[in-house]
């Protein structure tokens, strides 16, 4: 098959694009920057997806297409609600245009377990419209469709817009980690690799027009988060509590009522978070060392 991978630059989506390849498909990764992590099977288009022509051309021709692009940081998306709708919004209505004027197999879009919530404000309300355009689309032009929820994902390539990678970062280069809030926020953390896995599970029929979940299967306390870390690090790093002003953040559930619910899909054997937890600090390590030689 051959695919096209919006936002293949990424965290997620490279992650995504490597499993792809690596089970025989042709990729192709769209994104505004050339990867890091081009494979050499891969191919390269560099544009924006709020440019029809570049959209159109790069959807044609593909088997599947898949959406990872886009404004992803809960708080870049309260300051800068404008770009976020038309990123998120608009430019996910392009690829999905495109998609189905190209009468691709299947449209696999991004989405979030914040889809549900209500303080994941303008981040939430970009993927609920575009959730909706999907079912829409599906309906008058019968294109076939994936949306998947991802959860608190961690692990590889990420960066400081990843809270996990900002906390070792800290944790790092200050041998301090300051959180906003008081530790018993609970996420259900999954890692990267894990997600990509699944990823690839819903080409099947069975996810067929579904929405998927893809959450880690154990949940941490942030305390207990903090702690593991410093624990790692021969606990010689402190951790400082401060009152949490963020809005745009749940306490221990994202999940706020709604008639669309997803099917959850889990990963056995999966990445132990403690496993996952030394990569990044490796590849803290690493860049910070990089950013000193250079």
């Amino acid at each position: 098959m051959k695919a096209v991978v919006f936002g293949g630059s990424g965290f997620v989506g490279s992650h995504v694009a490597d499993r792809l390849s690596e089970a025989g498909h042709e990729v192709t990764i769209f994104d505004v920057r050339e990867s890091t992590y081009l494979r050499d099977d891969q191919h390269m288009i560099v544009g924006s997806i709020l440019d029809d022509s570049a959209v159109r051309g790069a959807v044609g021709g593909n088997d599947w297409v898949l959406n990872f692009a886009g404004m992803m940081d809960l708080d870049e998306c309260q300051q800068k609600p404008v770009q976020a709708v038309e990123l998120n919004v608009l430019g996910n209505l392009r690829i999905l245009d495109a998609s189905a004027k190209s009468k691709v197999k299947r449209f696999v879009f991004a989405s979030s377990a914040y889809v549900f919530s209500k303080v994941g404000a303008i981040y939430s309300n970009t993927k609920q419209a575009s959730e909706l355009f999907i079912d829409t689309y599906s309906r008058l032009h019968g294109l076939e469709y994936t949306i998947v929820r991802y959860g608190s994902l961690y692990g590889t390539r990420c960066d400081m817009r990843n809270s996990l990678y900002r906390i070792i970062h800290d944790a790092i280069t200050a041998g301090r980690i300051e959180y906003h809030g008081d530790g018993t926020e609970r996420r259900d953390y999954i890692h990267v690799r894990d997600a990509a896995d699944l990823t690839l599970r819903i080409f099947t029929g069975e996810f067929v027009n579904k929405h998927v979940l893809l959450t880690g299967r154990d949940t941490l306390a942030y305390a207990d988060l903090l702690n593991m870390i410093s624990e790692m690090m021969d606990h010689q790093v402190t951790i400082a509590y401060t009152s949490n002003k963020r809005k745009a953040h749940y306490k221990l559930t994202p999940y706020s009522f709604s008639p669309q619910i997803g099917t959850k899909l889990v990963n056995n054997p999966y990445v132990d978070m403690g496993q996952g937890l030394l990569e990044i600090m490796h590849e803290v390590h690493d860049a910070i060392r990089h950013e000193k030689e250079n």
